[in-house]
């Protein structure tokens, strides 16, 4: 069950192997404050979400309560309970 004041967050099934296995609680007022408390519990999971400069990495798509976020995604605001799922982004695909 989500605590009520933290933010829900949700990894893609692509980072199974190294994220959490199911949505978990985080605290924070940012996308980057939710991110940075997960990633004490599951400190793999940071090296593939942001690069050696701390930005999120070009593969990475940051959706908050079902909105993507596309411009300086790691300030942008969250709100207590806010839904924030974490998704590989894909590209390519049929151009006929």
């Amino acid at each position: 069950m989500q605590h009520p004041d933290m933010a829900l967050v949700t990894f893609t099934a692509h980072l199974a192997r190294i994220a959490p296995p199911a949505p978990v609680d985080a605290a924070g007022t940012t996308v980057a404050e939710a991110l940075r408390d997960v990633f004490t519990r599951y400190p793999a999971l940071r090296g593939y979400v942001l690069d050696d400069q701390d930005r999120l990495r070009l593969h990475i798509a940051i959706f908050v309560d079902g909105a993507h976020v596309r411009a300086d995604a790691l300030n942008y605001p969250l709100q207590a309970a806010s839904d924030l799922h974490v998704l590989q982004a894909l590209s390519g695909g049929n151009t006929a």
